[in-house]
Order: structure tokens, then C-alpha cells, then sequence
């Protein structure tokens, strides 16, 4: 399989998950297949897949994470550069999962967290911010007996 179509792959497989958080949070398959955490598993193996093929495959292991040019030489292969995207998208959805989890336990209205999935689907960091200040006005009433981070 090429880097190419694997892309193509994990590009399409993730969108499912992100629709079934703003469109079904609540739902059991929505549990089953992104709360529990099965598909960022999922491509938490490509991830690893990918790594494997980088440093121990055919395609060596060029670059390095000690300086901005060693990782732009890091990404010249397209191997790693899939590895990057496969890793962005494991952990934008796992992060997606646990602000819905941690939403529903606080009461969060669902409209609320709409927002949040968008910004965090298309740009990480700046949803996951967002949920971080608007939790701060949802405090947890009584905690859990335990709390799933």
C-alpha cells in the first residue's frame, strides 16, 4: 500500500467519527466506536504502522526532531509525513472523545460543544483551548466515582 492511498484512508475513516460526536453523541454506536476510543486506536496502529515502515523499512530515517530544519527534512519522506497526518488525526479525535465524555458528565448543552468538535477537528490546539474556557463555566457538581481523562 502506498503512503498515498493510506492518506486517503485515514482522511476518510476519521470523518465518521467526528460526525457521529456532533450528530449522536449519545448514541451507543457513538460510545462504542469513539467514546470507548476504538477508532483513534485504530489509527494509533496505522501510526505505528507508518513509524515502523520510516525507521525500520525500506525507507530509512532521515532528519530528526533536535532542530526545524531536521524535521523538515523528517517530513521530506513521505512515509513520516503520513505518520505526522495520521498522528494529528488520532489525536484531534481522541481529544474530540474525551471533551464529549467530559461534556455530557458536566451537563454541558450539546450546542455548546458544536463549536468545540469544528475548531478541534480543523484546528487541534485552538478546540481543545476552547473547551478548557468554556469548562471552566461547567463545573463538575459532584465528581464521579472515577473520571476518565
Amino acid at each position: 500500500m502506498s503512503p498515498e492511498f493510506l492518506f486517503q484512508l485515514a482522511s476518510t475513516v476519521v470523518l465518521p467519527g467526528w460526525l457521529l460526536l456532533l450528530l449522536a453523541p449519545r448514541w451507543r454506536i457513538t460510545r462504542c466506536v469513539v467514546g470507548s476510543g476504538a477508532l483513534p486506536l485504530v489509527l494509533a496502529g496505522l501510526y505505528a504502522g507508518c513509524i515502523g515502515w520510516h525507521y525500520l523499512g525500506a525507507s530509512g530515517s532521515q532528519g530528526g526532531f533536535g532542530s526545524l530544519a531536521a524535521v523538515a527534512a523528517l517530513f521530506q519522506d513521505p512515509w513520516a509525513l503520513l505518520a505526522g497526518w495520521v498522528h494529528y488525526l488520532c489525536f484531534d479525535l481522541a481529544v474530540g472523545a474525551w471533551a464529549s465524555r467530559d461534556a455530557q458528565r458536566r451537563g454541558l448543552p450539546h450546542v455548546l460543544l458544536v463549536p468545540v468538535l469544528v475548531l478541534t477537528f480543523l484546528l487541534g490546539p485552538v478546540g481543545f483551548l476552547l473547551y478548557h474556557l468554556i469548562r471552566r463555566a461547567y463545573p463538575l457538581v459532584s465528581a464521579p466515582a472515577t473520571l476518565a481523562v
